[in-house]
C-alpha cells in the first residue's frame, strides 16, 4: 500500500477532555459510532456504521498489535494500548485505546472501545516501538521520500 498524498503525513489533534466511543458486533463491524468518532474519523456515520473497524487502521500500526488485541478481548479480557489510525482524508490521528466486552445475561454479545487523546511523548514511543515490531515481523516499513 502507497500513500502519496500529503494529508497522510498531517495529524488531526483528538480534542482533549472528549471521549471517542463506537461499538462492534463480535466480527469487528461498527455498529455504534459517537459523533466525535463520526468528526475525528472523517467518515459519515453512514460510512463507518456497517463497516469493519479496521476502517480507520493505519499502515503505520504493526499486525502483531491487532492480533493481540484480538486474542485479548476473544479472551474476554480488557486491551489497551495507543493505536494510530488513519481518517478518510488519509490524514491520521493518536488515540490511547480501550477495548472490552459489553455481556448481556452474562453473554458476551459486543465490544465497545474508548478512546481519549495522548501526549506527544506517549506517541513517539509508540511509534518507535511499533517501527520496531514491524521490522522484526518483517512489515513494510514507513519511508518519507522528498522529491
Amino acid at each position: 500500500m502507497e500513500y502519496n498524498e500529503a494529508e497522510f503525513l498531517f495529524e488531526v489533534e483528538v480534542p482533549q477532555d472528549e471521549l471517542i466511543v463506537s461499538r462492534t458486533d463480535l466480527n469487528g463491524i461498527i455498529t455504534y459510532a459517537n459523533d466525535l468518532f463520526i468528526q475525528i474519523s472523517g467518515f459519515t456515520k453512514d460510512e463507518l456504521i456497517g463497516q469493519s473497524h479496521n476502517i480507520v487502521r493505519h499502515p503505520d500500526m504493526p499486525k502483531e498489535i491487532f492480533n493481540t488485541l484480538w486474542n485479548t478481548i476473544k479472551d474476554e479480557k480488557k486491551w489497551n494500548g495507543n493505536v494510530k489510525n488513519l481518517r478518510k482524508d488519509k490524514s491520521f490521528y493518536w488515540v490511547n485505546a480501550t477495548i472490552s466486552g459489553v455481556y448481556k445475561d452474562g453473554k458476551l454479545v459486543e465490544y465497545k472501545s474508548i478512546r481519549v487523546p495522548i501526549t506527544n511523548k506517549e506517541k513517539l514511543e509508540s511509534l518507535k516501538k511499533y517501527d520496531k515490531l514491524k521490522l522484526e515481523n518483517g512489515e513494510k516499513q514507513r519511508h518519507i521520500i522528498y522529491k
